[in-house]
């Protein structure tokens, strides 16, 4: 069971998660509902067994005609030996048939997994990319992969061992049983219980089992997890010389796993003395009964021949029965957590009759937003401000005041609790997602960059976008010159996050996927607060070229960098705490004004921290001088 944690401002109604409480049957039954455009298969592997089953009882029919004729011969009958000869051929075409369908079957039953694994993986990544951010904001990348390759891989191998075996077996079974039914009811209904009482002893350890399997698989979750985030930020684990620590909770991990898999083997191994047991039991009188049964007459050679055959085909199955429900068991704990995900709702989806949004001129109001955490604290409360067509406004304030909130809400990736956003008059929440965030360009703190080119980067929102625009959208972005210095220039492979270019140089090609996009309104989530000065006059430069004649909504701490903005609106309290020009609230002695004064290196910054509430407790005129500011 995924309890998926939310982002705080998610309601609980957000996401919806089933309890899977089916027997690993009906997981099965589902699992086919989930795929029944593969029917195909499914058919044509039911068609196969069907033939490989009644082909299998075969052979015993034969081999009893056989012996008969060699009784009948040895008391004196007079017995054709060619007629031999031919059943004996029969029962070599019996099996060359039996080979090939088998062999026919196993391929088709082989090209189901791949198809199944293919259809569960792109069926569950729809729905990953579907799912709010709330779901992503308390889930770890490697746990999510690490689900996804787990659930798929062991219940598309349940399929394909009931495709090549299990399904065969059980139907071989089942005729097996009918036709004992005809020469030894006893027999017949001593076999058609044992199964289901094997089954009933399975499930009385099935509880044990499967609760280890699910520390088993959370540990797996947490360990791949933690492997894969220490790859992503070797960096970071190389420059605190943590190797050892990684390594050693790496190695608890899978200690802890290695005693959790104990335990389960032994209960499970356990319970499986005790099934065999009773199994050989049960046949041991089974061999008795048809053995003495022959003895007194009650049955010829031949049947003795042919029922012993088709009790050793009934014996395998149930003595294979471990491995099935081992199976079965493993499907169920791995699929849970597939079918867990796959269960849940969105909470963020288009209203029937949404329209696509067109933007005309890039007007943007926030109505008396309201949004509030689910710790129940406010974020925004009544928050209404508005940014003119072609404009550029940027929000100040503290940490923690809702700024990237705001952002988040303008692009709907969480809904507001109250109020509305509008763009040219049209309420976001009415029209289209996809519609929406066509009509934003977006430039992160972080570039957030993909494996590949620079040209896969750039086009990321345009992939048909011509040489002549890529390389006009570098040049905008400030790009183009390092890109040319490459040897291999917009084909130069960046590494994993980009993590081959310098900081200035990832935020430019985010910023030229931006400018090929070509949208009427940006976002800029404050994009050169990690960059050097340098770089980040290089960014800015760009960020001004792409700002003209777009409706803009910038994040900054560096207040430096919005001086050339036409607003700003302070957030405080979750409301807009003043608006204006910065030059107006630069000496209005308000916060804006107070936050420069922060920023300004020639102010005593401890007078300052103190002027605004934000001093240590105990520090005095004694420790920071006076209260003036100082020259540096």
């Amino acid at each position: 069971m995924i309890f998926a944690a939310r982002q705080p401002g998610v309601g609980v109604e957000s996401l919806s998660v089933h309890t899977s409480t089916v027997e690993p049957v009906n997981d099965f039954v589902k699992l086919i509902r989930y795929s029944w455009n593969l029917k195909r298969f499914y058919l044509l592997i039911a068609a196969f067994v069907t033939a490989v089953s009644i082909l299998n009882q075969a052979t015993p029919f034969v081999l009893k005609t056989i012996v008969d004729a060699l009784v009948e011969d040895r008391a004196g009958g007079n017995v054709d030996s060619s007629r031999i000869w031919w059943l004996l051929i029969l029962i070599l075409l019996i099996n060359l048939t039996t080979t090939l369908i088998d062999n026919v079957q196993g391929y088709y039953g082989d090209m189901l997994s791949s198809k199944l694994n293919t259809l569960l993986s792109q069926r569950y990544y729809n729905h990953l990319l579907k799912l709010p951010l709330a779901y992503f904001d308390g889930e770890v990348a490697g746990r999510i992969t690490s689900r996804l390759d787990r659930s798929i891989n062991t219940v598309t191998d349940l399929v394909q061992s009931f495709a090549n075996a299990f399904v065969g077996y059980f139907l071989t079974s089942a005729i097996t049983i009918v036709v004992l039914a005809y020469y030894a009811p006893p027999v017949a209904l001593t076999l058609a219980a044992l199964f289901p009482f094997y089954i009933w002893m399975t499930r009385k350890s099935s509880a044990r089992w499967q609760e280890h399997q699910m520390g088993i698989n959370a540990d797996t979750d947490v360990n791949n997890g933690r492997f894969i985030e220490s790859v992503n930020q070797i960096r970071v684990v190389k420059s605190f010389a943590r190797e050892a620590a990684e390594s050693l909770f790496f190695a608890g991990k899978r200690r802890a796993i290695e005693q959790r898999t104990a335990q389960q083997s032994v209960q499970w191994h356990q319970y499986d003395v005790f099934r065999r047991i009773g199994l050989s039991i049960a046949f041991f009188l089974i061999y008795a009964y048809i053995i003495v049964g022959t003895l007194n007459g009650r049955y010829t050679l031949g049947e003795l021949t042919l029922m012993l055959q088709l009790v050793t085909q009934a014996q395998w199955p149930l003595f294979g029965l471990s491995y099935v429900v081992d199976q079965l068991q493993r499907a169920k704990a791995g699929s849970r957590d597939f079918f867990d995900v796959m269960e849940i709702q969105p909470s963020i989806t288009d209203r029937d009759g949404a329209r696509p949004l067109v933007v005309s001129r890039g007007r943007i109001e926030f109505e008396n937003v309201a949004f509030a955490y689910d710790n129940g604290q406010a974020v925004l409360n009544g928050l209404s401000f508005s940014i003119e067509p072609g404009t550029r406004v940027a929000l100040v304030g503290e940490s923690g005041e809702g700024k990237t909130t705001i952002s988040n809400l303008l692009l709907r990736f969480y809904s507001i609790d109250s109020g509305r956003i509008t763009i040219d008059g049209a309420d976001i929440a009415e029209v289209e997602q996809r519609s929406l965030r066509d009509q934003i360009g977006v430039v992160f703190q972080e570039p957030a960059l993909f494996s590949g080119t620079i040209r896969d980067n750039i086009t990321y929102g345009r992939p048909d976008a011509t040489d002549e625009q890529i390389a006009e959208a570098a040049r905008i972005a400030n790009a183009a010159g390092f890109i040319e210095r490459f040897a291999k220039r917009y084909d130069t492979e960046i590494g994993e996050r980009g993590v081959r270019l310098s900081g200035g140089q990832k935020q430019r090609i985010a910023i030229a996927r931006a400018v090929l996009k070509d949208p009427p309104i940006l976002l800029f989530d404050e994009a050169t607060s990690s960059l050097d000065s340098r770089a980040e006059l290089e960014v800015q430069q760009a960020l001004d070229r792409l700002m003209e004649g777009r409706s803009t909504l910038v994040i900054a701490h560096r207040l430096s960098t919005i001086a050339g903005v036409d607003k700003i609106v302070g957030i405080q309290g979750g409301q807009v705490a003043e608006v204006g020009a910065p030059h107006e609230l630069a000496t209005s002695g308000g916060m804006y004004a107070g936050l420069l004064d922060l920023q300004d290196p020639t102010v005593n910054n401890l007078v300052m921290l103190r002027r605004y509430g934000l001093a240590a407790p105990g520090e005095d005129e004694e420790s920071s001088g006076n209260d003036e500011p100082v020259n540096a």
